[in-house]
């Protein structure tokens, strides 16, 4: 019989958790500051990995087997995995950045959405700004649900109410959250959509990522001839904000923001408590 490692860290493992995730943290904040008309995502690649290797950790991303950036940038109606590209970012895209560290063998995972911005298509700017901040919304009330949940997946069906509030927006389906630690993606899965089942516990010692991708049309995706890049369908926007999370024996705690979440969690009445 093989061993099975347990989904629940010990309060050791949870503080040694805390330095990939502010690294990610780092190097998306980076990223984030660079974005502007005529970047590259290649060029911001490389602000990612100099920001992580200069703070003592190793791309995670470079470890997964045939993926060899530091970043998943995807434009538009790419919705996640996107492989950094020498295109130009032009005024008006919406851009994903998806980015982990790892230091010491442990991991962090982190994405935000950002649009450009273009004063000659403020209609467009203004739909693509409400996608992504519908989205990254929707993260923040699936870990606000996360710190008073008896069971993981209160967390999707709070994502899922939050988004049917905001709109007729999809989704993805195929594509959840994980758990994290020694490796990036470990289970259990994190379901951003209401299902039957339970799921684990919510105790000290979980970690999980939560990570939303809300299209403005069709939940129906495509990859493309890369192998990597998931493309929606029907060619309308897409939009990717993810963190990892801690919970311990105090609370929960976002370890890839530099806050801990405070100011996401705020309006929400949560108060993220320090990993002791």
């Amino acid at each position: 019989m093989g061993f099975r490692r347990s989904i629940y860290k010990s309060p050791a493992e949870l503080r040694s958790m805390q330095a990939p995730g502010l690294l990610t943290a780092a190097a998306l904040s980076a990223v984030r500051r660079a974005i502007r008309p005529g970047i590259t995502p290649l060029e911001l690649d490389a602000i990612a990995e100099r920001t992580i290797r200069d703070g003592g950790g190793i791309p995670n991303f470079q470890l997964v087997p045939g993926y060899s950036h530091t970043l998943c940038v995807s434009v538009n109606a790419d919705v996640v995995h996107g492989i950094p590209s020498t295109i130009p970012i032009a005024p008006g895209d919406i851009v994903s950045v998806d980015a982990g560290a790892e230091i010491a063998g442990w991991n962090g995972d982190s994405a935000f959405t950002v649009v450009v911005p273009d004063a000659a298509n403020a209609e467009l700017v203004a739909s693509r700004t409400r996608l992504s901040d519908v989205t990254e919304q929707s993260l923040w009330h699936g870990i606000a649900a996360l710190s008073r949940a008896k069971h993981l997946n209160e967390v999707g069906d709070a994502v899922q109410a939050y988004v049917e509030s905001q709109g007729d927006y999809g989704i993805l389906t195929d594509y959840v959250g994980h758990g994290i630690g020694r490796t990036m993606h470990e289970d259990p899965p994190v379901f951003n959509y209401r299902v039957r089942q339970k799921g684990p516990d919510v105790k000290p010692g979980l970690v999980v990522a939560i990570e939303p991708m809300i299209v403005e049309g069709s939940i129906d995706t495509i990859v493309q001839d890369d192998d990597w890049t998931v493309t929606t369908e029907d060619g309308l926007d897409a939009a990717h904000w993810e963190h990892s999370i801690a919970v311990h024996a105090g609370g929960i705690w976002v370890l890839t923001a530099e806050d801990g979440g405070a100011a996401g969690l705020a309006p929400l009445g949560v108060v993220p408590v320090p990993i002791a």
